[in-house]
């Protein structure tokens, strides 16, 4: 065999063997991608982890077909005798030397990539559950369904203030086949530990509204077992409003929370505070009041993010929720709690910071 067939034949081997080393890491970063898609699939998220793995492995495997062509070529140029200058055989052999030569580092750079685009997804998947976690926490704290009950209308509205999580709280259930509870309440302080202590004391109240008739006693309870658990500083403002069926009556309970407006007879009035805040002092004491409960009326049950929506030095307040319930008080009870919650975005002079939760129930 001549020089000239030996030559290209020689530099096909080596293209060949340059072909298998990027072979090699192009089929690692495709396993890689393949996972990273899979995880994607499975869990949701973004795809950049799948694109910086996609990209690494398309740049492989074009290297990969570009050395087996090469060596395609050139071995059947040797085998044809077809003739090759040197200068063309020497360009051709400095990247293949090169390839050899760093094989390792390539594969090395594979599996880093690797590793990258698996870093990458899990920092996705962690940043993905930090932004879930409040929502979730949300849900079970403030639901964006109630139950649907003959005879009352609900409207509610949620909406996160500019903390982490959410220390406000919402519930509507039956606590006998005649009696309905409508609670909202707002714990202090903002982040995992505020949402825990609402989420026991929402489902704690369930509990104690079951073997009490009177929303005071089971306020009272409530207080005592807040106040050995809860977190130093840490307090819990809410309203009970318990709906007799059989009666015609509702009967509200306060715990230091704003007052609820009532719509009743023409005439609407406030259902003030009549109690400590839970957890502030383990003998607190609480009242309930009584009033009768007619076809067309309205209750409104808010928390204080409402109300201390700010401009300048003014807060939203109090009378202002009033003054749109006495506008129009016929409105739709979802309509009104988005009218409300419209209106304080407008007064305020920048994004609400605090939580807001409102409840409103008509009697059909």
């Amino acid at each position: 065999m001549h020089m000239q067939n030996v030559v290209p034949i020689l530099v096909a081997a080596l293209c060949a063997a340059a072909a298998v080393v990027w072979g090699r890491s192009a089929r690692r970063l495709k396993r890689a991608l393949h996972r990273v898609e899979r995880e994607i699939a499975r869990s949701g998220g973004g795809p950049e982890a799948a694109d910086l793995a996609r990209s690494s492995y398309r740049k492989e495997l074009h290297t990969t077909l570009l050395y087996g062509i090469l060596a395609l070529v050139l071995a059947v140029a040797g085998g044809l005798g077809r003739p090759w200058t040197t200068l063309s055989v020497v360009a051709v052999a400095v990247p293949v030397a090169m390839s050899l030569g760093y094989g390792r580092g390539f594969l090395n750079e594979a599996s880093i990539a690797e590793q990258r685009a698996t870093l990458l997804r899990r920092a996705e998947e962690v940043l993905q559950q930090d932004d879930l976690a409040p929502r979730r926490w949300a849900e079970r704290l403030a639901p964006s369904e109630l139950p649907t009950v003959e005879g009352f209308d609900i409207g509610r509205v949620y909406e996160p203030g500019t903390g982490a999580m959410a220390g406000d709280f919402y519930d509507f259930y039956r606590t006998s086949p005649s009696r309905l509870a409508a609670v909202i309440g707002d714990v202090t302080g903002h982040g995992i530990e505020p949402s825990i202590t609402a989420f026991q004391v929402k489902y704690l109240l369930r509990v104690l509204l079951q073997q009490y008739r009177d929303p005071a006693q089971a306020m009272e309870e409530l207080n005592r077992v807040m106040y050995s658990s809860a977190q130093p500083e840490e307090f819990v403002s809410m309203f009970v409003a318990l709906f007799d069926l059989d009666m015609g009556t509702v009967r509200t309970c306060s715990a230091g929370h704003p007052p609820a407006w009532l719509f009743h007879d023409g005439d609407v009035r406030p259902l003030s505070a009549n109690g400590p805040l839970l957890a502030l002092d383990p003998k607190g004491t609480y009242g309930s009041r009584e009033v009768p409960l007619e076809e067309g009326d309205l209750l409104v049950l808010y928390t204080d993010g409402l109300t201390e929506a700010r401009a300048g030095e003014n807060l939203f307040g109090d009378e202002r929720v009033a003054a749109i319930l006495r506008r129009d008080p016929g409105r739709e009870p979802e309509y009104l709690c988005k009218a409300l919650l419209e209106a304080a975005r407008d007064f305020a002079d920048g994004p609400l910071s605090d939580d807001v939760a409102i409840l409103a129930i008509r009697r059909a």
